[in-house]
């Protein structure tokens, strides 16, 4: 089944050592279905991509945090990576992007560690997903409901736990930009 995204767009946030493949396989995958990508981080520039524990490639960021408005996006892509998301969840402007997100009601995909970005914007109380295994207690302590699934979908957020699940990842996220 092929999916139109045409006419779509989606912010993927990341700052510095987000985990590449999280962050250039879903935009990709939305390229590929029409929708338009936007790469954001906190300051204009390169953004540094990792491969695990090595650096990988530095992408153009479009526009900042700051510059962004969220009634520009149709949904956000929070990737992981250890240090992209232990740095991004104390930036204001990402903070105030995925809180206006959910306001709007407009879908969140996060994967891996990005969920904590989603915790400390505090939206997770009573909501269902998965992440990395280590994320669990902090989605639980935040008053979420942690699985341990492939992909969970909640709503408008959909969550998954680690690079190997990016195929089913990509494919709900379509789907549900799709619906």
């Amino acid at each position: 089944m092929s999916l139109s995204l045409h006419g779509k767009r989606v912010a993927l946030l990341v700052t510095d050592g987000f985990e590449q493949v999280e962050m250039t396989a879903p935009r990709h995958a939305l390229q590929q279905a029409g929708a338009r990508t936007t790469l954001l981080s906190a300051e204009l520039g390169q953004v540094q991509g990792w491969n695990h524990l090595q650096p990988g490639e530095q992408f153009a960021v479009d526009a900042t945090f700051d510059q962004a408005r969220i009634v520009d996006y149709d949904a956000l892509v929070l990737p992981g990576g250890v240090v992209n998301a232990d740095s991004i969840r104390r930036l204001p402007g990402a903070l105030r992007l995925v809180q206006a997100a959910d306001k709007a009601g407009k879908p969140i995909a996060v994967i891996c560690h990005g969920a904590w970005l989603l915790v400390s914007a505090g939206l997770l109380k009573g909501r269902t997903l998965t992440s990395w295994p280590s994320l669990q207690d902090d989605i639980r302590n935040a008053g979420g409901h942690w699985q341990d699934q492939v992909v969970v979908r909640d709503g408008t957020l959909l969550s998954s736990r680690k690079p190997d699940d990016l195929p089913a990842f990509n494919q709900a996220l379509l789907e549900l930009l799709a619906a």
